[in-house]
């Protein structure tokens, strides 16, 4: 299985340059958030795989403007051909707007899935906007990562973590791939191509 990850960026070389060539083996499309609704739409027609999201930071106008033909993965874990993924949005809470969390809020947001963990014995894909606190993030708040993260990857060993939020530009320590014990971390930024 192949999995196009997409987020923060609408990459030119899918959008503005478009071929059907270059999305004729991706069988699912996963996006880390802050990604305009249209350009997922766009994917989802012209793709002809599945669309899964979570929500930015930036994600205000999905709620007057989902993407449409897309399914929103938020707080649940979601099966597709026996692989199981886990969708949590949102950043760390910097100005209080919308998809912004403490890590306490997070917490509960993870505390709250226990029962559907238990019934699906784990998951294999971990996709939220915000990184793990220490791997991929900044010291600023607005782009800190969630330490409950590292508690769901040390705990389940998914196989991969699938982010967003954090730029090319924002941090010199910026990295696309990197592991974490069982699971590899990849910062979806623009786009990654993943071969399950």
């Amino acid at each position: 299985m192949k999995i196009l990850a997409i987020a923060d960026v609408e990459s030119p070389y899918f959008w503005d340059f478009f071929e059907t060539d270059k999305v004729k083996d991706i069988d699912l499309i996963l996006s880390a958030g802050d990604l305009d609704p249209t350009y997922l739409s766009f994917l989802v027609t012209m793709c002809r795989a599945p669309v899964l999201y979570i929500h930015g930071n930036h994600d205000t106008k999905y709620s007057l403007n989902p993407p449409l033909g897309c399914q929103c993965i938020e707080d649940k874990i979601y099966t597709y051909h026996g692989i199981r993924i886990l969708g949590l949005g949102g950043s760390m809470r910097y100005s209080g707007g919308a998809h912004q969390y403490t890590e306490k809020e997070m917490r509960q947001r993870i505390r709250k899935l226990t029962i559907s963990l238990w019934r699906k014995k784990g998951f294999d894909i971990l996709l939220t906007h915000a990184p793990a606190r220490g791997f991929g993030d900044s010291d600023d708040l607005s782009h800190q990562g969630f330490e409950s993260f590292l508690s769901l990857l040390d705990r389940y060993q998914p196989r991969y973590f699938i982010h967003g939020h954090v730029h090319k530009g924002y941090t010199h320590r910026f990295r696309q791939k990197q592991a974490y014990g069982k699971t590899t971390i990849i910062n979806a930024n623009e786009y990654c191509i993943i071969d399950l």
